[in-house]
């Protein structure tokens, strides 16, 4: 996984005055990473108990303010419209309970010409398959897949 991660993050090319967001950072490890390249991080997961353990692993970012993380859900995302420049999720979205809507929502509060990467490893159950498909019906474009080893990354644009 971490191997992965690094692949995805460096397939997002991410400045150091860039805002990302994080969706489903489960235990901090990438939030970690995206803290020493962006100028803020900011992250979202579903369980409380991964936000506590991101929050301990981050703690010197986060009362720093370079990183902000919430508990909460992609489908109704904590932040105002076009806030981050780069969004970012591995081994995530295939447990959203609507990718669409997730997705619609990430595109939400990405700003106009801002990226984002989903990444996946061989053990997360995602399909390869119709992933570019679904980044373009949910408003992004310039949708592609692209794969290393066994792990792969969709990435696109928001218009």
């Amino acid at each position: 996984m971490k191997r992965a991660a690094a692949w995805v993050v460096e397939l997002l090319e991410i400045g150091h005055d860039e805002s990302v967001l994080e969706v489903g950072f489960g235990p901090g490890v990438v939030i970690q990473r995206l803290s020493k390249r962006a100028g803020h991080v900011a992250g979202i997961d579903p369980s409380q108990e991964m936000v506590q353990q991101a929050c301990a692993r981050n703690a010197k970012a986060t009362e720093s303010g370079r990183v902000e993380l919430r508990h909460g859900s992609v489908e109704s995302l904590p932040f105002s419209n076009n806030t981050f420049d780069k969004a970012i999720a591995i081994n995530s979205m295939q447990v959203w309970p609507d990718a669409i809507t997730g997705l619609r929502e990430i595109r939400r509060v990405i700003r106009s010409g801002g990226r984002i990467a989903l990444g996946f490893t061989s053990y997360s159950g995602q399909r390869r398959e119709s992933l570019a498909e679904t980044l373009l019906a949910a408003g992004f474009t310039d949708a592609r897949v692209v794969g290393r080893d066994k792990d792969f990354c969709a990435l696109a644009i928001r218009p």
